[in-house]
């Protein structure tokens, strides 16, 4: 058996580096995608518990280019104190829960290494109480019968989506623009097709959360209008693919604008 030749050992030699460079860049992105799942899932987390303040050093820095959050149709956020006005001053009401749990997440870092885009899907509930004079300010349909603790039930279960794209900012992951879906909602006692034709005006509304003695805090001034609207479930309507999965890519694409 011949001896191989410095030109064959050189060759060799080039078919590992190029075998080691592809392994660390598959590396990378295994460790980027686990890195952007704990990112959101830590925001999860910490939304459910009513700790958004901690959730703050999670999106990018002030002064990041292109930040954005949009939850309803009442308008998007583009500045970075209002982004984070959403975060900032929850209570933790007595008696309210709220229990999101995402899965099904389809996540693509660029090849770029610089942003990454995911989407997950959203089932949890919602429920609280609200003081008697309070609750005469909303529809009775949004209440289940009788009191507790002599205050008004409110207890939905409630389906979203989340579309997020993320940027690489001093060598973490950070939250860059965040869209959130409400699919779909109905009260304990309902289900969500009778619910829905009736509670379709609410996706307009500027509503942020429930507070104290179940009191609404509405969102901060938008400071801009929605591009296009989005409605949750409706008995008329028929579902589309909203928001479209993410695909490889190079660079950063702005598909969930």
């Amino acid at each position: 058996m011949a001896e191989p030749t410095i030109h064959d050992l050189a060759e060799q030699v080039a078919d590992l580096r190029a075998q080691l460079a592809e392994a660390q860049r598959t590396a990378q992105a295994a460790h980027d995608r686990g890195a952007i799942e704990n990112l959101f899932n830590r925001y999860m987390y910490l939304h459910n518990a009513f700790q958004d303040e901690q959730i703050i050093p999670l999106w990018v820095k002030r002064g990041t280019e292109g930040i954005r959050a949009r939850y309803t149709n009442a308008g998007q956020y583009t500045d970075y104190d209002s982004v984070i006005r959403y975060h900032q001053g929850r209570p933790a009401p007595v008696g309210k829960l709220i229990l999101h749990a995402t899965t099904t997440p389809v996540i693509e870092v660029a090849a770029d290494g610089k942003t990454a885009k995911g989407v997950w899907l959203m089932a949890g509930t919602e429920s609280g109480l609200t003081d008697v004079e309070v609750a005469k300010e909303s529809p009775e349909y949004m209440y289940s019968p009788g009191l507790v603790a002599g205050k008004r039930v409110w207890a939905h279960w409630v389906w979203c989506k989340y579309a997020i794209d993320f940027l690489r900012q001093d060598g973490e992951w950070r939250i860059w623009k965040f869209r959130c879906y409400e699919l779909a909602r109905a009260p304990f006692e309902e289900n969500w097709v009778s619910f829905g034709e009736k509670n379709q005006h609410a996706f307009d509304l500027d509503l942020m959360y429930f507070g104290d003695d179940g009191k609404p805090v509405f969102m901060p001034p938008a400071d801009e209008p929605v591009p296009e609207r989005n409605h949750p479930y409706s008995p008329s309507t028929r579902q589309k693919l909203e928001p479209v999965p993410p695909v490889p890519h190079a660079t950063f694409e702005d598909t969930f604008a």
